[in-house]
C-alpha cells in the first residue's frame, strides 16, 4: 500500500495542510515509485530502518509493507501526525529536525538503513552527519535532486566532482541507481530527481592513524576553495612545497584530479 495523488490530496484537506516551500514539501504520490525506492533498497523483513522527512506517510507505507521496522523523523509537527495516523501506529514518529536530532537514541541498537525522500536544502549536511556520527548506519537509499546526486556519487576527474564528494568516499561507495520525474511529486518540484545508493565502507579509506579525519579535511577544503587553481596554489601553507613529491602528488594538479587516498597521502606528509 502507498498513497495516490487523490488519497495526498484528500488527507491535505482533510487536515487543512498546504506544503511549505520553506520546508521544501513535495508529497510522494505514485505507489510504483514508493515501491521501486524499496526494492532498490534492498529493506526486507525484519530491517530497521530510519526514513528522514516522511512527509504524509507514502514511502513509509510501502517500507512498513516490506516487513521493516521504520522510525521517521518529520521536523513538521503536523505531517507527523498524519503519518501516525495514516500507518496506524506502526511507525514511531520523531519530532525534530534531523540535524539535530540525537542520533544514538532514535536509531536505536543494530544496524539501519536509510530510506528517505531528503528535504532538497538540506540534503546533504543529513547525508554527512548520518556518515560522520552514526556507524550503525550501514546503507543509505536516499531521493535528492539531480545535481545533488551527482556531487554525491562523483568519481575523480568528473565536472560535479568536489569536497562532499571526497567526503562521501572517504566513508562508503555511492552511486546514483535512478531517475525519478517530477510528475511524481505534489506539487511538482521545478528540479529533477535522483536516487542515489551508499554503502558504508567496512573501513574509512584513509587510514586515521595515518591522517586525523579533521586534518584530512582541512587538505581537502583549502584545495576546492580554489578549485581553478593548481594544488601547490591553494594548498600554499596549508602543506610543505616538499609534501606533493613524498606523497606521490603533482604540484600541478587541480583539486578534482585527486581521490580520497591521494589526498590522504598528501595530508599526511609532516
Amino acid at each position: 500500500m502507498s498513497l495516490t495523488r487523490s488519497q495526498v490530496a484528500a488527507l491535505l484537506a482533510a487536515h487543512g495542510l498546504t506544503p511549505s516551500k520553506a520546508l521544501g514539501q513535495h508529497f510522494l504520490i505514485d505507489p510504483n515509485t514508493a515501491r521501486r525506492i524499496v526494492r532498490l533498497a534492498g529493506v526486507g523483513t525484519g530491517d530497521q530502518v530510519l526514513e528522514v522527512g516522511p512527509g504524509l506517510g507514502s514511502l513509509t507505507l510501502a517500507l512498513l509493507d516490506a516487513g521493516a521496522q521504520v522510525t521517521a523523523v518529520e521536523l513538521d509537527a503536523r505531517l507527523a501526525d498524519v503519518v501516525a495516523e495514516v500507518t496506524a501506529g506502526r511507525c514511531m514518529v520523531v519530532v525534530g529536525d534531523a540535524l539535530e536530532v540525537d542520533l544514538a537514541s532514535v536509531l536505536g541498537e543494530g544496524a539501519t538503513r536509510v530510506v528517505a525522500n531528503l528535504p532538497y536544502n538540506v540534503a546533504v549536511p543529513i547525508v554527512v552527519r548520518l556518515l560522520e556520527e552514526a556507524p550503525s548506519v550501514t546503507s543509505l537509499l536516499v531521493m535528492v535532486q539531480t545535481e545533488v546526486a551527482e556531487r554525491l556519487a562523483a568519481p575523480p576527474g568528473s565536472r560535479t566532482y568536489g569536497g562532499v564528494s571526497v567526503k562521501v568516499d572517504y566513508f562508503a561507495r555511492a552511486r546514483v541507481v535512478a531517475r525519478v520525474p517530477r510528475s511524481v511529486f505534489l506539487p511538482e518540484p521545478n528540479v529533477d530527481s535522483s536516487l542515489v545508493a551508499v554503502e558504508r565502507r567496512d573501513a574509512v579509506a584513509v587510514d586515521p592513524e595515518q591522517v586525523s579525519y579533521e586534518r584530512l579535511f582541512e587538505v581537502v577544503r583549502a584545495a576546492f576553495a580554489h578549485r581553478r587553481k593548481m594544488l601547490r596554489r591553494s594548498l600554499d601553507g596549508i602543506v610543505s612545497p616538499e609534501a606533493f613529491e613524498r606523497a606521490g602528488v603533482d604540484p600541478t594538479q587541480r583539486p578534482e584530479e585527486l581521490g580520497v587516498t591521494a589526498f590522504g597521502r598528501l595530508a599526511a606528509v609532516p
